[in-house]
């Protein structure tokens, strides 16, 4: 029977719960690309690469090489297999993922064949319903260090924390022309949560391809790459979205996590999305700031959605619904934010992090949108303080890691959030007052939304909540076709 106090739970709110011998919270691409290559230079049986984009253009170490064999992904993984024979490289990609690709002026690994060994396995995942994308973005090497959140592997992903405004290194493979500033954020893990994302990734290779993969036997120490570590000794979960399809039945535990979280939430409820466009959310949250002594609600967002159709249907539900929950706060506990540099521009939140009280964390590839809930294929990782051996130490690490977050987006140190958090006693408050015109957090505004009227902005249609609904869910197979053709 599950315990009601507490927020992870297997079979309700996630899958699994496995120790986590050392935990790594990555805050964006600087540090999340070389990571990546030190722990793949340590890998010795399997190397399983599950992803919604691969472009094996991009470099590991864009600003100048210091790690072992090729800089640009392709080149050493195309290095490191002919270097380890009994390495197998496994890599799965979203089949829709290479019309997105192109859309976004870039050219996908299976546009662009390459000749690997024969220990190289590339399968274009399509087994998923018309329209769904295979959203999660997840690394294993060995089943002994692996990683997962936000992060893809592909381009316009490589930015330094201090987000500046000229950074000649963010820019995209063949093009001089630097790309916009960029915040993600992932996680890396050794230990028995790492063999349970192998088995997870081996699962989603077997839905693909019909191929059942065995666990590999490695006996050697795991390759931790050279991160320091968040926590230690810690038990993880593994939170799933798998839509409804074929024999696979739908998986919905992290809508059941977020709306848990929202539910239980006693002082401050943090989130980085780079969407808010489910309604089933917004409402629960309205739920909790009807209340006269409920939690605050800080939700940070990019200022626009990436592409014209994102910006129609994302960006169109997303007002909306903010303007729902402004009218649902009589309290003034809900705040709505978005991060620009120092020269004013805007900094893009792809990172989807969840943040409750100093009790929970939650990183991984889902957004607050209807997609993420029940028709996109998802992976987040969470821990709890209460689950864990020394529960005050994990709190006091989780609100550091917000304040440190935070403090990022103000361009301020940690500290200024926390010495504000303390004399205030609201997360609110501590950003208003630390809040300027250079590189911070600016507010969404009633007054500076414009009303969207598209028909995408009814977000059942490109937003969908599970199979069957909207246009996503009525997507024909031409597309599929489409892919093929391009593919080859």
């Amino acid at each position: 029977m599950s315990d009601a106090a507490a927020l992870l739970n297997p079979d309700e709110t996630c899958w699994r719960i496995e120790s986590a011998d050392k935990v790594r919270v990555i805050i964006d691409g600087a540090d999340y690309f070389p990571a990546v290559k030190r722990a793949m230079l340590s890998a010795r049986k399997t190397i399983m690469m599950i992803g919604w984009d691969f472009d094996t253009r991009i470099q590991f170490e864009p600003k100048g090489q210091t790690l072992e064999g090729p800089n640009e992904l392709g080149k050493f993984l195309d290095w490191l297999i002919h270097n380890r024979e009994e390495l197998d490289l496994y890599m799965l990609k979203w089949d829709l993922g290479t019309l997105e690709a192109l859309g976004r002026g870039m050219v996908p690994i299976a546009v662009r064949p390459m000749r690997f060994a024969e220990h190289f396995h590339f399968k274009l995942d399509s087994e998923h319903p018309a329209g769904a994308a295979h959203h999660s973005k997840i690394i294993i090497i060995d089943d002994r260090v692996a990683f997962c959140g936000g992060i893809d592997m592909t381009a316009g992903r490589w930015d330094t924390r201090e987000h500046l405004d000229d950074q000649s290194s963010r820019g995209l493979p063949q093009n001089d022309e630097p790309e916009k500033p960029w915040h993600d954020v992932t996680t890396a893990v050794s230990g028995p949560v790492a063999a349970a994302l192998g088995d997870l990734a081996r699962q989603r290779w077997y839905r693909a391809t019909g191929e059942e993969l065995s666990p590999p036997d490695v006996e050697t120490p795991p390759g931790w790459p050279d991160l320091k570590t968040t926590f230690e000794d810690v038990p993880v979960a593994i939170a799933r979205t798998y839509p409804d399809y074929k024999d696979f039945d739908e998986i919905r535990e992290i809508e059941a996590l977020y709306l848990k979280a929202i539910a239980q939430a006693q002082e401050t409820f943090y989130v980085e999305t780079q969407y808010l466009a489910s309604a089933k959310i917004a409402r629960a949250i309205a739920d909790r700031l009807a209340e006269p002594d409920g939690p605050e609600f800080i939700v940070i967002l990019p200022h626009k959605a990436e592409g014209w159709l994102r910006q129609k249907a994302m960006d169109g539900a997303r007002e909306r619904l903010l303007r729902f929950l402004w009218s649902n706060d009589p309290h003034g506990r809900f705040r709505a934010y978005y991060p620009v540099t120092e020269g004013g521009n805007d900094i893009y939140v792809h990172a989807k992090v969840l943040i409750v009280d100093d009790k929970l964390l939650r990183v991984g590839s889902s957004n607050l949108n209807n997609r993420s809930m029940g028709f996109d294929t998802e992976c987040d990782l969470a821990i709890e303080s209460k689950a864990c051996s020394d529960p005050e130490a994990v709190s006091r690490t989780i609100t550091t890691l917000r304040n440190d977050l935070v403090g990022e987006h103000l361009g301020v140190e940690p500290s200024r959030v926390a010495e504000e958090m303390d004399a205030t006693g609201s997360l609110k408050a501590a950003i208003e007052r630390l809040r300027d015109d250079r590189r911070s957090l600016r507010p969404f505004s009633n007054g500076a939304l414009k009303e969207d009227e598209s028909v995408l902005a009814e977000n059942e249609l490109a937003d969908p909540e599970s199979v069957g609904h909207g246009l996503a869910g009525r997507l024909s197979e031409g597309v599929r076709e489409l892919v093929e053709e391009a593919t080859g």
